[in-house]
């Protein structure tokens, strides 16, 4: 009987310690797995990372890449975008001429536009019939924008006409300024040189002259529109103006005489044949509007 006890007493022992180990071994196990587990979770956010910083690459160097092209765009538009804003538009010099249709422009009033001439270009004339502002030149003003590409001296021409009685000395005359060109002057055929009032230089011109603007007039009995531009009373000298470099000039015209009226704008490079430079004016200058 004793013997049986001591039995029975050896196999619940062995039992406890078979299920000890088997507890332990159990521990060890899920330790194994929850480490094999926390593994994988490293591995995978280590996989994850990867493709965002793969993705950020991409975007960042696409990114750039527009900025630059948009930086290179911008640019270009600022060196080809230099119409005035106050105009919308500018007159564009080609082969060393530009050639303007007067009318072709916004005015205040008093420009009333005419189109009872045969001679007479385009939609017509345009004819001061304001007040006359013979010694306040700036009343009815009208600016012409113009982009020289060809840097040089340049002489100018208007085709005018008085139509108003039968004197040409009278109603035949309007203002005219370059005031942001490198020089602006009368030359007669002789080489003698009149300056604006106003611009600093002298010699001055007899008659009107104030603020930089010459007075320029056209002369004859006859009527009819024709090409001359002249300043100086009684000692005529021709037109010049002087671009330094290209770039975009103001041509600026107001009211002086009333009934005086005006068809067309003509600059050409002063080495040009006036009578050949006259015949390629009926191609006019390409007017190009501000983006």
């Amino acid at each position: 009987m004793k013997s049986l006890l001591l039995s029975k007493s050896l196999l619940i022992s062995f039992l406890q310690f078979f299920i000890s180990l088997c507890l332990l071994f159990n521990a060890v196990s899920c330790e194994k797995e929850e480490s094999i587990l926390d593994l994988d979770e490293v591995a995978q956010e280590e996989t994850d990372d990867e493709p965002d910083m793969e993705s950020n690459d991409e975007p960042d160097t696409e990114s750039n890449d527009e900025d630059e092209s948009a930086d290179d765009t911008a640019s270009d538009e600022e060196q080809t975008n230099d119409c005035p804003d106050a105009t919308g538009f500018v007159f564009e010099e080609n082969n060393g001429i530009v050639s303007i249709e007067f009318e072709n422009n916004n005015f205040p009033d008093g420009w009333v536009l005419k189109n009872d001439v045969a001679d007479a270009s385009g939609e017509g004339y345009m004819q001061w019939e304001g007040n006359a502002s013979l010694g306040n030149p700036g009343n009815g003003m009208v600016v012409f924008p113009v982009r020289i590409n060809t840097a040089g001296t340049y002489q100018f021409l208007w085709y005018s006409s008085y139509r108003k009685g039968d004197n040409g000395t009278e109603h035949n005359d309007s203002w005219l300024r370059f005031p942001d060109a490198d020089d602006f002057f009368g030359r007669k055929g002789n080489g003698s040189v009149v300056y604006p009032k106003g611009s600093g230089k002298e010699p001055n011109p007899n008659g009107s002259s104030s603020d930089g603007w010459f007075k320029i007039y056209r002369s004859g009995n006859n009527n009819a529109f024709k090409w001359q531009a002249s300043t100086s009373d009684n000692d005529g000298h021709d037109i010049f103006v002087t671009f330094s470099s290209p770039g975009v000039f103001l041509l600026e015209v107001s009211a002086r005489s009333d009934f005086h009226a005006i068809d067309r704008l003509l600059l050409f490079q002063e080495d040009m044949n006036k009578n050949d430079s006259i015949e390629a004016a009926d191609v006019f200058s390409q007017k190009v509007t501000c983006d």
